[in-house]
């Protein structure tokens, strides 16, 4: 309904809904339309493009860039391919193919979508008004207010992390925004930081002709994934051509920009040197966009994550009408992880507004598990990552007991047959309590959508000996999985988080692997046939020699 007039031109108007989510990111487009598949009204609001960062500024942008760059690198290791991969890219398709998976920055296809889902859209941008109240500025100065009958969803995101460098707010520097719309190639570009960004938008822009250099404060890269993982991307990176440079933070920071375009950045490093770059991106980290969102209506502070239980209300806001997913609740900053927090929020929206029972026990239909067990994620670099659940550094972090078994994926016939010289690794990690998988990580060309199988095998708790029976095709790197299981059953898995005297039960196999320190990562394997052709140590040439199995 409308309200009275306000002065002048600018007007109010009130609605009510069931549920009103802020944010029309993947993650609140997701929630809504769930609440609206049960029945219940829904309303999104959003400041900026429906679809959000990663349709526009993320996911869809950067891979589309990464995407020349792999395709090339894998291109380069097969016969009869090399000689027409070795040209350079044609940067000017790049960033065309770019601009048309970033929808060239126009959302009327999702707008049309969430019109045929039966969902409402407000532009502008909404803040809460107290409970159960959102209000709305429209990008024309109108006013409009919104109330929900049974629930408010916050799915604002994030937005970049700067560090408070002397100079930064004058240099105009680049963020995973700029970095993932540049319209040129840089000649040369500084990206600080060595997480998913920056080694991806390095590998990127080093590809498509920029000179790059990688200030990394820590001394590895990739620190919350296995510590191999960071060393290969290493590799791949300086065989690229990135001057990485650990150990080295900005100090300062300077631009004195010439007539008619922008001057180099003088950036001045921890080391004492200077480095002069055409740009600079900081690749530093994500803060929740809870700044201004009106969170000090309802008792909570501005800016801070919103701390949410396993079916994602707020804990601190009473009667449980408040809702956070995807980035702004800070339990896993990936685009796939928001969507499924809002499939569980809806779902539990929805069961309330019915009253219905909520199914919140761990793995239950309403409860977030997959958020702390089994968060899958990607490094679309060279060489490719895919992990999913604990890793050793968690592991060593919580104490947590756990089987590490290593295998170099360089003899599995599928990785042969999908280019000369591969180089991979993997490691899964088992639970030896229960028998089951709960950590895996690749690393190498084309592991990528190997990450699937990794997560059913860990958020199904599937025991391993029902694993035996899932059986790889030859040749595939999917082969892996094969060789993980017989490194476990017949070699010497690491045992981490208790000490090597300590016993375990035995695992459920057909004898009991010896133990073999943390920091042995992969276990070598025979360089000749075994005497009996039961052991299961055959190395994997002899088997692709022999025909395969």
């Amino acid at each position: 309904m409308n309200e009275a007039t306000a002065d002048g031109d600018v007007r109010e108007h009130a609605y009510e809904y069931d549920v009103v989510v802020v944010g029309g990111g993947p993650v609140g487009e997701n929630v809504a339309e769930r609440v609206r598949s049960a029945g219940l009204t829904a309303v999104i609001v959003e400041r900026e493009l429906l679809g959000g960062e990663c349709s526009y500024w993320a996911c869809e942008p950067s891979k589309a860039l990464l995407r020349p760059v792999l395709a090339r690198a894998d291109a380069l290791r097969v016969p009869g391919l090399r000689r027409a991969a070795e040209g350079p890219l044609d940067v000017d398709a790049v960033l065309a193919h770019r601009d048309a998976m970033a929808f060239h920055w126009k959302d009327d296809a999702q707008a049309d979508w969430l019109d045929s889902v039966s969902v409402d859209l407000v532009r502008g941008h909404g803040r809460l008004d107290g409970p159960r109240r959102v209000t709305v500025t429209t990008p024309e100065g109108d006013t409009v207010r919104l109330a929900a009958r049974h629930a408010v969803v916050l799915g604002t995101g994030s937005v970049p992390s700067l560090p408070p460098v002397p100079g930064l707010d004058r240099v105009r520097p680049w963020t995973s925004r700029e970095a993932t719309g540049a319209r040129r190639v840089p000649g040369s570009l500084a990206v600080v930081g060595g997480g998913v960004v920056a080694v991806e938008m390095a590998t990127a822009w080093q590809a498509l002709g920029s000179k790059v250099t990688l200030l990394v404060i820590e001394d590895h890269l990739l620190g919350r994934m296995e510590p191999f993982v960071g060393e290969m991307a290493e590799d791949g990176l300086r065989e690229a051509g990135v001057d990485i440079r650990y150990g080295t933070a900005v100090e300062s920071l300077r631009r004195h920009d010439a007539a008619g375009g922008r001057a180099p950045v003088r950036i001045t490093l921890s080391t004492g040197e200077e480095l002069t770059t055409d740009e600079i991106l900081f690749a530093t980290g994500r803060t929740p966009r809870t700044r201004d969102v009106g969170l000090d209506t309802v008792g909570l502070a501005p800016g801070d994550r919103l701390a949410v239980d396993d079916t994602y209300r707020v804990t601190a806001v009473p009667d449980g009408w408040l809702y956070a997913v995807g980035d702004v609740n800070g339990r896993a900053l990936l685009t796939h992880q928001g969507k499924y927090q809002a499939r569980i929020a809806g779902a539990v929206i929805a069961a309330r507004a019915a009253g219905r029972p909520v199914d919140d026990a761990p793995w239950g239909a309403h409860a977030g598990t997959a958020d702390t067990a089994a968060v899958p994620q990607v490094v679309f670099g060279v060489p490719e990552v895919a992990a999913v659940g604990l890793t050793t550094v968690e592991a060593e972090r919580t104490g947590r007991r756990v089987d590490v078994v290593d295998h170099d994926m360089t003899g599995i016939a599928g990785a042969h047959q999908y280019g000369e010289g591969y180089r991979g690794r993997a490691r899964m990690l088992v639970d030896p309590e229960r028998g089951t998988v709960v950590g895996v990580t690749f690393a190498g060309p084309g592991v990528a959508e190997l990450v699937h199988s990794a997560t059913f095998a860990v958020a199904a708790e599937i025991p391993l000996e029902r694993l035996w029976h899932a059986v790889p095709a030859f040749p595939t790197i999917g082969e892996v999985w094969l060789r993980l299981l017989e490194a476990y059953r017949d070699g010497a898995p690491a045992a981490h988080g208790q000490d090597t005297a300590d016993t375990r039960p035995t695992p459920r196999f057909s004898q009991l692997p010896e133990r073999i320190r943390l920091e042995d990562t992969v276990a070598e394997r025979p360089a000749s046939p075994p005497a009996s052709a039961d052991a299961a140590v055959t190395p994997d040439w002899w088997l692709i020699r022999m025909g395969g199995i």
